[in-house]
């Protein structure tokens, strides 16, 4: 048959495998080696419904970035993180100068470059105008049978084959052709409207090249490839996505990589879509002549964290709730440790930084990008002191909705939050402080976590701790990733049950202000203290700097 057109059926009957290269020379469709089921092209009913109207949110003449993919551009069929996975393009908007371009997630999970092309990209393509552009990032569903089941496999390669086939459960005859010839129709489709198309190799997955390996497995013999020689061909861009957020990974190592994905090795968190949404910005802005990085933000520079770094000193980086930063104005008001313990270091060897904030949990620290700032300041040889525990309790999605859950484990859950109707994974409050030592580590700097600060609560003449609790959870935390802890509820803790018992409540009082937890100027001295206290105990290298 003219173009090394075969029937399907012809060569089932004739015994021959799609993988004989023959008489057909058609290879044979990629095996699904992943064995990740994505059931979202359930409804296409649903899926049209849930998905933008194309060029709907277009403002006046300003162009349109439209994004075509599958479940790791848009996962789910409404893509709203309700099963706890996330594609990039959720998060892409937030790269653009909104005011001078729009972008639109049409991407859908399950969708390989040939179901996407025939049944989906008829309805993008209706909106896209001159001087639009089009980001195309399909190839992670291009395997499995071609003619049943999701029945939605590209011949792989770039070449012109193709192959008749009849689908087994619908009786509905298609031709099939290779990714290759799909990225190409998309191409020409969008010249023909006067836009701009651009290719992206795969985001990565959480595989890596053996065991023992420190390196992501690249698809730079597969589908990158191929994505890669048909945008030279068609003088076009391409992005190597897949490279570009894989040496992220590789530098945070195998166990932050973990939960950049969730429930399997392919479908990103909001951790790892948001990695991935800022790699397709980092290859748009530095593809040498590129004018879609003129619709960019500036990227923007955080000039405070860290400014007090003296050079070749390290910085010492405080962080936590209002018992770590309060007022910290007036002699008679509410003060918090962090404000304070600078007068216990040698100030001209080291700088303090005190980064807390009241009503946080650990959880909300990191929600609200504050963490993240404290991440990117961070250089090899400086500390992070870290309390969390005070706020990390009570309502998950309602009213403060800060606690995590309890312990210290791996254990997560997916919560709509009431106030914003959106969905969150919310983890324990040991995995929120492994997390946050991880990233010390990352960047060669030192963590310490604290029990947080005893509150002025007795019973029975006893004080209250919170040795079954949170200081139990801090401990876990240090235990199972080489931090250093210091007991700082004890130690703080045994000074105030000493005072209440050989001088009186009343004398305990005095380093309390407006309530039992937060503390007076003299109790966030106190227990400053009692941080050089815990610190002189261990080896943690901070102590040196100690007066």
């Amino acid at each position: 048959m003219k173009g090394n057109k075969l029937c399907l059926c012809f060569l089932l009957a004739a015994g021959v495998g799609l993988g004989a290269h023959a008489q057909n020379k058609i290879t044979a469709p990629m095996k699904d080696v992943n064995q990740v089921i994505d059931n979202t092209l359930d409804s296409l009913n649903v899926a049209r419904s849930a998905r933008p109207v194309s060029g709907s949110s277009r403002k006046g003449d300003n162009p349109v970035l439209f994004l075509v993919g599958n479940s790791t551009m848009r996962t789910g069929t409404l893509g709203n993180g309700n099963n706890g996975q996330w594609g990039w393009g959720y998060f892409e908007h937030e790269y653009f100068d909104e005011n001078k371009i729009t972008v639109e997630n049409h991407a859908l999970g399950g969708t390989s470059s040939r179901t996407f092309y025939n049944r989906l990209w008829p309805d993008v393509l209706k909106g896209v105008r001159k001087g639009d552009w089009v980001i195309i990032e399909l190839g992670h569903n291009d395997n499995g049978p071609y003619d049943s089941g999701r029945a939605r496999a590209s011949i792989p390669g770039i070449g012109k084959d193709s192959l008749n086939v009849t689908i087994k459960e619908t009786g509905a005859k298609e031709t099939v052709y290779t990714y290759g010839e799909y990225m190409r129709r998309f191409i020409h489709d969008v010249k023909k409207k006067g836009a701009h198309p651009i290719l992206m190799s795969l985001t990565p997955r959480n595989a890596w090249e053996d065991a023992d390996s420190t390196i992501i497995t690249r698809v730079n013999q597969t589908f990158g490839l191929w994505a890669k020689q048909v945008a030279k061909k068609e003088r076009i861009p391409f992005i190597d996505l897949n490279d570009i957020s894989a040496r992220k990974f590789e530098k945070f190592g195998k166990e932050k990589v973990k939960y950049m994905f969730y429930l399997d090795r392919i479908h990103t968190s909001a951790f790892g879509a948001r990695v991935n949404a800022e790699s397709a910005a980092e290859g748009i802005r530095n593809y040498k002549g590129l004018e879609l990085a003129r619709y960019l933000k500036p990227v923007e520079k955080d000039t405070v964290t860290g400014a007090t770094r003296k050079k070749g000193n390290p910085v010492l980086f405080t962080v936590g709730d209002s018992t770590v930063k309060n007022a910290d104005k007036d002699e008679n008001g509410m003060w918090g440790w962090g404000s304070v313990i600078h007068e216990l270091f040698d100030t001209e060897r080291i700088s303090v930084e005190n980064h807390a904030k009241a009503g946080r949990s650990a959880r909300t620290y990191l929600d609200e990008g504050r963490w993240d700032k404290i991440y990117h300041a961070l250089q090899p040889g400086d500390f992070v002191l870290i309390q969390f525990g005070h706020n990390d309790a009570g309502d998950i999605n309602t009213g403060k909705a800060r606690a995590e859950l309890p312990g210290s484990g791996n254990e997560s859950k997916v919560f709509k939050m009431e106030k914003t109707g959106s969905y969150q994974v919310v983890y324990s409050f040991g995995w929120y402080l492994r997390k946050f030592i991880m990233d010390v580590k990352e960047k060669g700097a030192v963590p310490i976590v604290l029990s947080h600060t005893p509150r002025n609560k007795f019973d029975n003449g006893e004080i209250e701790r919170n040795t079954s609790s949170f200081g139990k959870w801090t401990r876990e935390a240090a235990e199972a990733t080489g931090a250093y802890f210091i007991d700082l509820n004890k130690i703080s803790g045994d000074k105030l049950q000493d005072m209440g018992y050989n001088q009186g409540l009343r004398v305990v009082g005095a380093y309390f202000n407006h309530d039992h937890t937060h503390t007076s100027l003299k109790g966030a001295r106190m227990n400053a203290r009692s941080i050089a206290d815990g610190l002189k105990a261990t080896d943690c290298p901070l102590k040196d700097f100690l007066k």
